[in-house]
């Protein structure tokens, strides 16, 4: 009570005081109300003191077993030359006995180049080292990584450089994951919920999900150590064996629930993976798909099936063309499209029309500073169209895809509402029309994403009835000026009325 608490954002709702009760928001109003009811209720008050309340965020697109590896791995992000990268690679080294060496985040435009094995070589050459460029959708190897995994030289994989991509860095991180255990998972899962938590973020969309991340997640709930909300997306190779148990979507508990298959049909613009109707403007490919259409057809029947939703990773227009082709044919309720990052207008309008929702990572904008080089001027426009898609009727849900980005929401925020305007992005004089309102940008980020996980019944509002889920911030972000949003800070995290934070 004595605060001033964000029900909603669309409509802009606010009141004074809330109670929660057996996890779910009893009554939204007046302070002595409130206080009255929790006095009947024998329940703890707790006074604001004019603090800003809001509901709890949900990142609808998150690999959170990654993420809670990730925070031991190198951290390459924002290294500016390849020399950089050997130093942080050496010391990296010298600190750690893991049998293998891993890292993420290196861009090689702000590297100059690429990195290659001959690098690496230099630095470590008795163990294996695999560190993934900032998308995750290639890597460099050295030459004990290389010699490991037996890989054959083709289009995914560069055996002078030791650069792979796509299909044949799947195959080496199916390698590496054979050798984590599922007390592994279940350190990394716990690890990365507590750190989104801290965050200010209560449910996540659990993408990519194999099996020994999913048994992990089931013991982390039956334990009671699982501090968030999970909505789980599971690769699709589990999709035999959740026909033979005949789980379907929605099957789980208050904090973990199946609700679909993820798949990867294509890669991504940092690594010209992505797959666009038209050739690169900096280059002579058009990318292409990591998976054919029949293949993927027939994923999307089994799916739906099983009641299952999918979730299909579409970062290049032509993936998009491919996903949407296949979602026309075959129906289905709020199908999925992840990332959503090249879009042509009509392709906007035949999502409204089939219903297809979207999970999008508005910080791309930012880490993606050079993709009008990229695509060029004329398909410019068509970079993340976060506002032509609401005003289509699109619905929008926010996500990280974090190690990728930053699980801070509060940086994807202030990406919404400014695009690089303030670090001077080529992208924001295409694209400034694009620029989210900050009501939409926290619709998006709380009722949004509950939207696009079918739980809008349950979570991101807090009005009576749903689950009590909110967190408390250092100021009221409507009073906050665009460039002062990525400094929101987190102060308390409430689930299910419980302090968590």
């Amino acid at each position: 009570m004595n605060g001033k608490i964000y029900i909603s954002f669309k409509p802009l709702k606010t009141t004074e005081a809330i109670v929660i009760g057996n996890e779910k928001v009893l009554y939204t109003g007046n302070s002595e109300k409130a206080r009255k009811i929790a006095e009947e209720l024998e329940g703890e008050v707790v006074d604001l003191k004019g603090k800003i309340a809001l509901p709890g965020f949900i990142d609808s697109h998150i690999h959170l077993n990654s993420l809670g590896q990730s925070l031991k791995m190198l951290n390459l992000k924002g290294t500016k030359s390849i020399e950089e990268l050997k130093e942080k690679l050496k010391d990296y080294a010298n600190k750690t006995n893991t049998s293998w060496i891993l890292g993420f985040g290196w861009d090689q435009e702000e590297l100059g180049r690429y990195p290659t094995k001959k690098d690496l070589d230099e630095i470590v050459n008795s163990k294996p080292v695999l560190l993934y460029r900032t998308c995750f959708h290639a890597a460099v190897l050295n030459t004990k990584a290389m010699e490991m995994v037996s890989l054959e030289e083709g289009e995914d994989a560069d055996l002078e450089t030791g650069i792979i991509k796509e299909n044949a860095l799947e195959k080496v991180r199916e390698i590496i994951n054979e050798t984590l255990t599922v007390e592994d998972y279940k350190h990394f899962l716990e690890e990365g919920a507590k750190f989104v938590l801290s965050q200010g973020v209560t449910s996540v969309g659990f993408v990519s999900v194999n099996k020994k991340s999913l048994r992990a997640l089931l013991e982390l709930d039956n334990e009671g150590k699982l501090p968030i909300r999970v909505f789980v997306y599971l690769n699709p190779s589990l999709l035999e064996e959740l026909k033979g148990l005949g789980l379907t979507r929605g099957v789980g508990s208050k904090r973990v629930k199946i609700m679909g298959i993820k798949v990867l049909a294509d890669g991504s613009l940092g690594a010209r993976t992505a797959w666009l109707s038209k050739p690169y403007e900096d280059a002579p490919t058009t990318g292409h798909p990591n998976i054919s259409r029949e293949e993927l057809k027939k994923i999307v029947q089994e799916a739906h099936r099983l009641g299952l939703q999918m979730a299909i990773h579409g970062i290049g227009d032509k993936t998009t063309d491919m996903i949407l082709g296949i979602y026309d044919e075959l129906g289905g309720e709020r199908n999925r499209i992840e990332h959503a990052s090249i879009l042509r207008e009509d392709q906007i309008k035949r999502m409204k029309r089939l219903g297809v929702v979207a999970s999008v990572q508005p910080r791309f904008v930012i880490s993606d500073w050079w993709v009008v080089k990229r695509v060029g001027k004329r398909r410019a426009k068509w970079v993340y169209p976060f506002k032509s898609m609401l005003e289509e009727g699109v619905m929008i849900g926010f996500g990280t895809d974090s190690p990728i980005e930053p699980a801070n929401p509060w940086e994807s925020i202030y990406a919404a509402v400014t695009r690089g305007k303030f670090e001077g992005i080529e992208t924001y004089n295409y694209t400034k029309g694009e620029c989210l309102s900050l009501e939409e940008s926290l619709h998006s980020y709380t009722y949004g994403s509950a939207c696009i996980m079918h739980a809008e019944d349950e979570l991101g509002t807090l009005e009576e009835g749903k689950f009590g889920d909110f967190i408390i911030v250092d100021r009221d972000p409507f009073e906050a000026k665009e460039e002062e949003l990525r400094d929101i800070k987190v102060l308390e995290v409430y689930v299910a009325g419980s302090k968590n934070h």
